[in-house]
Order: structure tokens, then sequence, then C-alpha cells
């Protein structure tokens, strides 16, 4: 499905701070992201809107879609830590999305099919029309 406008910059903003380093809480491109200080920063910089807390408390302020669909802009959930909602990233189209992983030490785009996220995914929340 074709981005929104906000869902397209949102996907550009994001791939500007692919590289931009993982720090634990981080919430800015000086200090370093977490996953969901990344996502807070960019929906706040790229569409002007306010998400933020945990990874979970993300995915409750968005709107539940089916992954087949997902739009550019959107928010894609992982199950990382054994608990439900634990890590969050930016769907970017063609099953792809960047994310601010702590193992890579740095922001980066994974596929969702990956062997390590295809197993953890657990969910697809829309947060602008």
């Amino acid at each position: 499905m074709p981005a929104s406008e906000k869902g397209q910059e949102v996907v550009f903003y994001a791939l500007s701070l692919l590289d931009t380093g993982y720090r634990f809480g981080g919430r800015n491109p000086q200090a370093g992201f977490d996953c969901s200080g990344m996502v807070s920063y960019i929906y706040a910089q790229a569409a002007n809107i306010k998400v933020s807390g945990s990874a979970a408390d993300i995915a409750r302020q968005g709107t539940p879609i089916e992954r087949n669909r997902m739009r550019p802009g959107d928010l894609v959930f992982f199950n990382t830590r054994h608990r439900a909602f634990s890590h969050v990233g930016i769907y970017i189209g063609d099953n792809r999305f960047i994310h601010a992983p702590s193992t890579d030490g740095k922001v980066r785009i994974d596929d969702l099919d990956s062997r390590y996220f295809a197993k953890r995914f657990e969910a697809a929340r829309a947060y602008f029309e």
C-alpha cells in the first residue's frame, strides 16, 4: 500500500538517522537512541505526532492493523525480551523496517522475514491516516 504523506516524511527522516548510535534511554541523535526514543523523536520531528514511553506504551497509543495492511511510517512491534511489545521499529516498505537495536549499537534496517525478527514479530500499529 502506498505511504501517506506523513508516513513518507517519517520514513525519510528515519533514513537520515541511519548509523546513529544506540544508548539505553536515549531520546535524540546527539545522545543516541533506544528503540522507543528513536520512534518518539522521529514521529515528533517528521509528523508532529507525540508518542512516548516504552515500546509497550507506544503500542497502546496506535490503531492495530494487519501486517498485510502496513504502510511506510507505521510501527512494528516485537517480543525480543520474553515480554510483549519489548521492541519497536518503523516500517519503511518492502518488508523492511528501521530500528535502534541494542545488539548492533546503531540505527539500522532489517527485514521482517529475517530469521530473528520473523519469530518475534508481534503486531503493527498505525498512527495517522
